[in-house]
């Protein structure tokens, strides 16, 4: 066989197992790609073996020549093992990297959205009542209307533009890289006996009935004016949604830890109420701040339809994961429930 003859047998055969190699990497590459990218160089290396060996073989070498030649090929398998690690280590960096910058990119971009939409609901809620306030002081300017009945329509409007810079406030510490949780032991019945008390008027003006169950003194260490003022946005929330003659319940438990140490368990505080439910698709919204709900749940008296919560379930959800704990909302047969679950 004369050299071209050869080397045409060499391109051959490492075309066909090379070939041969590829598809059978792609068909590996669909269920494991690391596997596949670390026999990728060995491909490469039984291609250029088989032809050289089936050239060698074809040009009547002696046995001991062709084992020569097939123990140097074969010498090259555990450099393309560690060349095929290599290229697997550094696709999995490059991959890990662009998943991070991809995940990092989607959560700027989701935090953005939030913040626009924050940012328009402050505006839009703060220019009612800075409207009405300039509206009643012109009145009292020109003289028209009564001071003893513009007068305590200013300072409501004050007092409830100041409640929105509060809550503004209390998240943005909430959101904080390091929020200030001052823990303390508190007994969480009296801390929901207090928050209900604060709603009680508010229940009343709404017809609406307050109702709590206990189930066991629970003692936990957290901040209580965080975790009271989680409660008392829980309240004032169901009562808002919920029809004049219903009834919104308060339930505070301890759950035991799988050990069965109730001490080192998980409380539970929950409010429900019979707003009439969330839509599904929107129950994921619900803790984000400043969200509007377009849905069929009851809208807030006092409020236009379909009008959200606000900042006050955001408060709620800051609260829960300062002190290690999460808050969630579940439909119920005639509305929904609210849970704040916290590390006891």
């Amino acid at each position: 066989m004369n050299d071209i003859e050869g080397v045409l047998m060499s391109v051959s055969v490492a075309g066909m197992v090379g070939a041969l190699g590829v598809v059978a990497l792609f068909a590996l590459a669909r269920r494991r790609v690391a596997l596949a990218a670390t026999l990728a160089p060995l491909v490469v290396v039984g291609s250029v073996a088989a032809g050289a060996y089936a050239s060698a073989r074809a040009m009547f070498l002696s046995d001991d020549d062709s084992t020569t030649v097939l123990l140097l090929l074969l010498a090259t398998v555990p450099v393309a093992l560690a060349v095929g690690l290599v290229l697997t280590a550094r696709i999995r960096t490059v991959t890990t990297g662009a998943a991070a910058e991809k995940a990092a990119r989607e959560r700027d971009r989701e935090i953005e959205v939030r913040r626009r939409e924050m940012v328009a609901w402050v505006s839009h809620d703060l220019r009612t009542p800075l409207a009405a306030v300039r509206a009643l002081a012109e009145a009292l300017e020109d003289g028209v209307g009564a001071m003893d009945e513009h007068v305590p329509r200013i300072l409501a409007e004050n007092r409830r533009m100041a409640a929105m810079v509060d809550d503004l406030l209390a998240l943005s510490r909430l959101q904080s890289p390091t929020p200030v949780v001052r823990r303390e032991p508190v007994a969480v019945a009296d801390l929901a006996s207090d928050a209900i008390a604060a709603a009680q008027p508010l229940a009343d003006a709404g017809g609406i009935t307050l109702d709590w169950d206990v189930t066991d003194p629970v003692v936990a260490t957290l901040d209580a004016q965080q975790v009271g003022r989680a409660l008392e946005n829980l309240l004032v929330n169901a009562i808002r949604h919920t029809e004049p003659g219903g009834t919104v319940r308060v339930a505070v438990a301890c759950e035991e830890d799988d050990a069965g140490d109730a001490g080192a368990g998980t409380v539970v505080i929950a409010v429900e109420d019979e707003c009439g439910g969330i839509p599904e698709e929107d129950l994921g919204r619900v803790f984000e701040a400043g969200w509007r709900s377009s849905g069929a749940r009851t809208p807030e008296r006092g409020d236009s339809p379909g009008s959200g919560a606000g900042l006050g379930l955001s408060i709620v959800r800051g609260v829960a994961e300062a002190h290690g704990g999460t808050a969630a909302v579940a439909n119920v047969a005639r509305g929904c429930r609210f849970e704040i679950r916290l590390p006891a």
